[in-house]
């Protein structure tokens, strides 16, 4: 077998096993099989740039390349859908077709209604090519490379499959990656996401699709939309695209009177707080198409299809006291603790408080009678205060100047939103989540450790900082209760394994405040080994990509300190990677030079073209300026880009000509 019939095969095999897990849920191999075929796979395509293919299952980890999003005009518009907020707007909305078309023997197609945003994907020959957002319906962003990044959404089509498709659905978020993506933005000091739904379509708008790659989405698909095929039925085109590998909603249901459309809007009100993702109402079709078509539509919205939307569910319940949890960079964050409530089907007792701003906007007061909401949001939030039941000596909840675990004063630092505390040596929660974030799967991996055996070498006085794990024996662990000789082993094992990490997830590992994944991957770039960044002036940090004022300036705080110097150098002792190592060039041919793509061409879609271009050496550029050496241009290319380059005077070349400079 010769390598391109290898990566063939390797592809193919991924692909089916990525459709198994996340379409299907039904994994039939293990991680680590996976990964192995995943790196297998990866070294292949780096020895055979020729082979290149954007819709391999490797270029679901995305690009660094920064961005701007093109506009794309929907082949067909996407509309949106009329609202109806109770059983009667059912009713005329079911009486109003029946009367339309003079007949009351339809099906009505009752869909759960995901609480994400719209997302229209086409695909050309079982191939994904493009992904757009629905934007004002007419026109909507391009983000093609975010969504290739998403698992669930196949890249390649499988069975008897139109050779041209669009399918739209709704990109998601699942409750519990939510809460564990705010959960990271809250330990660096950043605002969390309000809900799910913003914290999707945030995500599918991130600049850097490597940094879309690392949010937890989802998608489900539920409207078909080819000319090849002759469906009588919304749901026969449903069953096919599950069928072509689509990831297709179960909780679905054709009804034909309206008492079984109440049933299931009576189920679903109940049951979609069992559901891992949130949904925020029903959507009702006509199942037939034909009817569909005479129906038609108004101007914004289809006569066929209506949404009901759930009501967003309140409880009062009365605050006991506001508690402050400090997070591993030192972030301090209120916490209402009230007295228990029945609320959306779950007994409710605490409620986030963000930070010292919602308090103060709330006018919150000791012993309030709180008005507690949960619609769109995972995480109860109170919206407001029953005034009439404040108790008349009731002091204002005020935000506590000094930490309340260590006594340290709190900092805020202008245009922050959270106060932190600074003690970030001794203060004993901002130690143990330096450990566990030290450990995490995407920093360290040592997964042998989790976190409450963290927490536990921390108060045996076993590991006080990250440099003590490589510190660690056998006969401290054995020495711990609950730990026999296999479980010892497993984390001397995983820790030694560790040291093979590269320097960028080391640098992240580090913990220093405001330095996440993506910036660390620029900083391991622009400063290739630790001893160069501990050196680097503000100005040095200021010119690497994604380093702001307020990254560099952590940064320098960070190396600042004699303690953090000293840690580095025991880790460097211990032989973690503190250097990057280079990745091998297809060529040189490209290297210095700096390029932008606009158009479309004849051999090569884009994402080839700056993929060939990068792994000869060259940059991509987000946009044209007097820094680009060349514009590669296509048709139908960008007017404003072609004025600009003929404006500065750089060389505009083809498809062709590009491929001449590679030789």
């Amino acid at each position: 077998m010769n390598d391109e019939q290898h990566i063939k095969e390797l592809r193919d095999f991924l692909n089916t096993q990525n459709h198994n897990y996340y379409v299907l849920n039904s994994p039939v191999i293990s991680d680590q099989e996976f990964d192995t075929k995943m790196h297998e796979l990866i070294e292949l395509e780096k020895a055979h740039p020729e082979f290149f293919d954007p819709n391999s299952p490797s270029q679901r980890v995305g690009s660094d390349i920064n961005l701007e999003f093109e506009q794309v005009r929907h082949e067909r518009p996407m509309l949106s859908l009329g609202n109806t907020y109770n059983k009667e707007e059912i009713a005329e909305f079911y009486q109003r077709i029946a009367k339309s078309t003079g007949n009351s023997n339809f099906e009505i197609m009752c869909e759960l209604k995901f609480d994400g945003t719209s997302i229209s994907i086409i695909y050309e020959n079982g191939k994904l090519i493009r992904a757009a957002t629905r934007g004002n319906g007419t026109i909507g962003d391009d983000v093609t490379r975010n969504v290739r990044t998403i698992k669930s959404i196949p890249l390649n089509l499988i069975g008897d499959y139109p050779s041209y498709l669009e399918m739209r659905g709704e990109i998601i978020m699942p409750r519990d990656g939510f809460e564990a993506l705010n959960q990271q933005r809250i330990d660096i000091g950043e605002m969390p996401f309000a809900n799910p739904r913003n914290a999707a379509a945030g995500s599918l708008k991130l600049q850097n699709s490597s940094q879309a790659a690392q949010r937890p989405l989802d998608c489900f698909l539920y409207y078909t939309i080819t000319d090849e095929r002759e469906y009588k039925t919304h749901s026969e085109s449903l069953d096919d695209a599950r069928n072509w590998g689509f990831k297709i909603s179960p909780h679905c249901k054709l009804c034909k009177s309206l008492d079984e459309i109440y049933e299931f809007v009576d189920e679903w009100t109940i049951k979609r707080e069992s559901l891992p993702y949130d949904i925020d109402g029903i959507v009702f079709k006509v199942n037939d198409l034909r009817l569909q078509q005479d129906l038609g539509f108004t101007a914004k919205n289809p006569r066929w299809a209506i949404s009901y939307k759930f009501k967003a569910e309140q409880a009062h319940s009365r605050l006991i006291e506001v508690t402050y949890q400090v997070g591993r960079t030192g972030t301090v964050t209120p916490v209402a603790n009230m007295e228990p409530m029945q609320l959306a089907g779950t007994v409710v007792k605490r409620a986030t408080l963000h930070n010292a701003d919602i308090i103060e906007q709330l006018g919150l007061h000791e012993g309030d009678t709180v008005v507690v909401e949960k619609g769109g949001e995972i995480i109860p939030k109170i919206v407001g205060i029953d005034l009439d039941r404040r108790l008349p000596d009731a002091s204002p909840v005020a935000f506590p100047q000094k930490c309340p675990v260590c006594g340290t004063a709190l900092i805020r630092e202008e245009g922050e939103a959270a106060y932190y505390c600074p003690n970030q040596e001794h203060c004993p929660p901002q130690i143990v989540g330096r450990l566990i974030h030290f450990i995490a799967r995407k920093a360290m991996n040592i997964d042998s450790i989790g976190e409450e055996t963290a927490e536990l070498l921390y108060k045996e006085g076993l590991v006080k900082n990250i440099g003590d794990f490589y510190r660690l024996t056998f006969d401290d662990i054995i020495g711990l209760e609950g730990f026999k000789e296999t479980s010892a082993q497993n984390i001397i094992n995983g820790i030694e394994e560790s040291k093979k990490v590269p320097y960028e997830r080391v640098l992240f590992a580090l913990g220093i405040r405001y330095v996440g994944e993506v910036v660390a991957k620029k900083i391991a770039n622009a400063f290739p080994t630790i001893e160069s960044l501990m050196d680097a002036t503000r100005m040095q940090l200021l010119l690497t990509e994604e380093v702001g004022e307020k990254i560099a300036d952590s940064i320098l705080a960070y190396f600042s300190k004699d303690e953090n110097r000293t840690l580095i150098s025991d880790l460097k002792a211990c032989g973690l990677q503190m250097e990057k190592k280079q990745t091998q060039l297809a060529s040189d041919a490209l290297v210095g030079k700096q390029f932008v793509i606009s158009g479309t061409f004849a051999n090569h879609s884009r994402d080839e073209l700056k993929a060939l271009i990068e792994s000869h050496g060259g940059k991509m550029l987000s946009g044209v300026s007097s820094k680009t050496d060349y514009l590669v241009a296509g048709e139908n290319m960008g007017p404003s880009k072609l004025e600009k380059a003929n404006k500065l005077g750089i060389t505009i070349i083809s498809e062709d000509e590009l491929l001449e400079l590679i030789g």
